[in-house]
């Protein structure tokens, strides 16, 4: 705890700054580790700690804390919303909380933050803000209570419901994203007259949610097609897509994919995501590409369950190769590198290690992680695997368990361990 008499009043401000810098980047860290292939469970409580002993130090400052807070809210970033928010939502004054309120209303971007510190809290101590948000005349913070609701797989009721047939565009998204997280299978006749949605966004989430709740083929069509765009979320319809198909059907399209140069990676993507074992060879063939050799590894991975770099069948990057911005300021090209963390796989090596273990898995049979998929197999993996692995994991529970919502993995991490019995088998 930080007194008055141990430190001047200068002292104490820069520390305050200093823990609301660090929450701030430690929230920007943690948006990307939540789907990062590096990160696991454990780490993803560890980074938490680190992010809310910042929170600590600013709740512990009392009204010092929140003037940092609030005027790092001038900054107009996410973060400094996040940071803000949490504050004034554990203060519960109403002065405060209409700050972060505006601050989130001001901008999709920005609402990211206010969603994720009403994530971030308990939902006891979340719920009479998220309720008050979703009464609101402003569709914005309508729509930040329906996904705070969402985050903590509750319904909202009648609010959502109504969101479903909302004229913004981005309400009536969330609405759909959220029926399916929340595996409302009653809400399935309402999802359906959105699968011809206007708009894009709608429709995909439309089609994501039907299809995770029912095997509805309209929404299968659907992403499909979006899947095969160029789309930021052609890949997430993709997860959903092909754990719907049969083994014909799955080999068939992955096949399509594959014919195209540019629809490769996606291709690989979806040999990973099916877990047909038939496909590894094909896979060590795309791991001497340079630019698919590591997602033909983690594919590799989502398949057999091999840890590349742990079992050392790992190789350094290739020379000369670089993927991601660049220092060259003639660059146009900005987007991160979408493998960044994953490892370079070494194809002799790999090849030898299928050659001692091919006789391990059965072609035709659907394997996550070196085992075939089932619900107490994917349970397992939300316990010790890696995000996107755990993120596939609970996409393939849904499926096979309708009705049941879809596990956030990237929930609190203690939050996650408390649910999956992390601390009853601390007992054992």
């Amino acid at each position: 705890m930080i007194r008055s008499n141990d430190v001047s009043a200068p002292a104490i401000a820069d520390i305050l700054s200093q823990h609301a810098e660090g929450a701030s980047f430690l929230w920007h860290i943690r948006t990307h580790a939540v789907l990062a292939p590096h990160y696991n469970l454990s780490d993803l409580a560890k980074l938490d700690q680190r992010l809310e002993a910042n929170l600590d130090g600013l709740q512990t400052a009392g009204n010092a804390g929140w003037e940092i807070c609030r005027e790092a809210l001038r900054e107009g970033e996410s973060g400094e919303v996040f940071a803000a928010a949490v504050l004034a939502l554990e203060s519960s004054k109403e002065d405060r909380i209409t700050a972060v309120f505006e601050a989130g209303a001001a901008s999709p971007e920005l609402a990211r933050g206010l969603v994720s510190a009403l994530g971030w809290l308990p939902f006891p101590q979340a719920e009479p803000q998220i309720r008050q948000l979703l009464a609101s005349t402003s569709v914005t913070l309508q729509r930040v209570g329906i996904a705070a609701s969402a985050i903590h797989r509750q319904n909202s009721g009648a609010p959502l419901l109504d969101a479903l047939s909302a004229t913004d565009p981005l309400l009536r998204a969330r609405a759909l994203s959220a029926v399916g997280e929340l595996g409302l299978t009653s809400a399935l006749p309402a999802l359906e007259k959105h699968l011809a949605d206007e708009g894009d966004l709608c429709r995909f989430w439309a089609a994501w949610s039907v299809a995770l709740l029912s095997a509805d083929a309209q929404a299968l069509a659907s992403l499909r097609a979006i899947a095969e765009s160029n789309v930021p979320y052609r890949e997430k319809a993709l997860q959903v897509a092909i754990r719907r198909m049969d083994a014909a059907a799955a080999g068939a399209w992955r096949d399509q994919l594959a014919q195209d140069p540019k629809r490769l990676r996606i291709a690989i993507v979806a040999a990973g995501a099916f877990g047909d074992p038939a496909n590894v060879p094909w896979l060590m063939e795309q791991m001497k590409v340079p630019q698919l050799a590591r997602v033909a590894g983690e594919a590799f991975t989502m398949i057999t369950g091999v840890d590349i770099a742990y079992q050392d069948l790992d190789a350094k990057k290739p020379e000369g190769f670089e993927a991601g911005p660049t220092e060259n300021p003639e660059d146009e090209d900005v987007a991160m590198d979408p493998d960044d963390n994953l490892p370079w796989p070494a194809p002799e090596s790999i090849a030898k290690w299928w050659t001692q273990h091919k006789g391990e898995f059965q072609k035709g049979i659907r394997y996550l992680l070196g085992q075939p998929v089932s619900v107490g197999w994917c349970h397992e993996v939300l316990s010790n695997g890696r995000q996107r692995q755990r993120a596939a994991a609970a996409i393939e529970i849904s499926l096979r368990q309708s009705g049941s919502p879809l596990f956030n993995v990237a929930a609190p991490g203690s939050r996650q361990q408390e649910l999956l019995g992390f601390r009853r088998r601390a007992r054992l």
